[in-house]
């Protein structure tokens, strides 16, 4: 990490405040040993005790991604649990997600319930994150797969929820600044009645204050990161995915979605300057998956392909049914962030210091 996050805070032996929060608050409340294994073991005894009459026992998002496909493999493989497994397609997934997601679903002998979003209203919400000039383009995206979750556990009754985020490849979070929290509805709102023109009726909202409060204490409903509960390490991830389920690799983190892709691997870091690598390779970096000469030399290459970064330009432009040279406007623009908006960003920074004190909540960077 550098100062292209803007807050940065380096200390007196130039260590910054993202590898000190890790060695201080993630670190030393990392269980993914014996004792982790103990803690995952009564968990999961517990799902298949609440879940004995009930046709799913948890619940379960997969992207095709190695995290959610490697999770899933454990959930079923190696706990015995019956999860729904439901994927959101927001219209942006390429073949290689496709086809992760078939070869897992068809060798596990699963159903997949797939949620296929109105492509109008995602349009047009995508084509106002691109006219509103902020970082956090990929929102439309991010809040229908949250949205469609908790809708799931609420509609099937599902009280657990698998979910693949893990310290292991995750420690380091993306400043703020770059990505902004995707559940701000006041800043949802002020985007879209500034830039939207449809009226966004069949689209999944939810906000934060529906699934961190109604459905986790008045619902019951518990989020599970059993891959914190266990040593995870993303290349064996990967090569265990490929030789037991022929499930193929990606670029980079996050490139199951072409929009992320081109927007992660080209758009931030041409329009704004910042490289989401930075907070991956930092992740392994610190969890002892990556050298960070390593890390350096792959930041010495862009993350997109030069020689077909522009047919990945058309592609994303004719998908949006605009220009080119539209939205070569978009990345040439004024530049605007989070706070050039309405948001909620104050209540969100208390809720995160009550999730810390309570124990919920680990990291405090943000």
């Amino acid at each position: 990490m550098d100062s292209t996050d803007s807050r940065i805070v380096f200390d007196e032996k130039g260590i910054c405040d993202h590898c000190n929060d890790f060695y201080s608050n993630v670190q030393p409340n990392w269980h993914y040993d014996k004792k982790g294994k103990q803690e995952l073991a009564t968990v999961i005894q517990k799902i298949k005790k609440d879940g004995k009459k009930r046709d799913f026992d948890c619940l379960l998002g997969l992207s095709g991604g190695v995290d959610s496909s490697y999770m899933l493999h454990i959930a079923v493989k190696e706990f015995g649990l019956r999860p729904l497994v439901f994927h959101v397609d927001g219209g942006w997934n390429s073949e290689l997600a496709v086809h992760n997601i078939n070869v897992l679903i068809d060798k596990l002998g699963l159903d997949l319930y797939t949620e296929v979003i109105n492509w109008e209203e995602m349009r047009d919400f995508q084509l106002a994150f691109f006219k509103s000039g902020v970082p956090h383009i990929d929102i439309p995206q991010d809040h229908a797969f949250i949205a469609t979750l908790y809708d799931y556990a609420e509609k099937y009754k599902i009280k657990y929820i698998l979910n693949g985020g893990n310290i292991s490849t995750e420690c380091v979070r993306n400043p703020m600044e770059w990505l902004y929290y995707g559940t701000d509805m006041v800043q949802l709102k002020d985007i879209m009645r500034k830039f939207c023109t449809n009226k966004m009726e069949t689209y999944p909202f939810s906000s934060i204050l529906r699934h961190k409060f109604y459905l986790r204490y008045i619902k019951g409903v518990t989020v599970i990161k059993p891959l914190n509960y266990m040593p995870y390490i993303k290349e064996e991830a990967v090569e265990f995915l490929e030789k037991e389920y022929g499930w193929k690799p990606y670029p980079q983190k996050h490139f199951e979605s072409r929009f992320t892709k081109f927007y992660e691997g080209y758009w931030l870091p041409k329009r704004f300057g910042f490289d989401t690598r930075k907070v991956q390779y930092s992740s392994l970096i610190l969890t002892g998956q990556m050298k960070r000469e390593e890390a350096l030399d792959k930041l010495n290459e862009p993350a997109y392909n030069p020689k077909t970064i522009e047919d990945e330009f058309n592609y994303i432009a004719t998908k949006l049914r605009i220009t080119p040279e539209e939205l070569r406007g978009y990345l040439t623009m004024q530049k605007k962030y989070y706070w050039d908006y309405k948001n909620q960003e104050s209540i969100f920074k208390l809720g995160a210091k009550v999730l810390k004190a309570i124990g919920v909540e680990k990291s405090i960077k943000r």
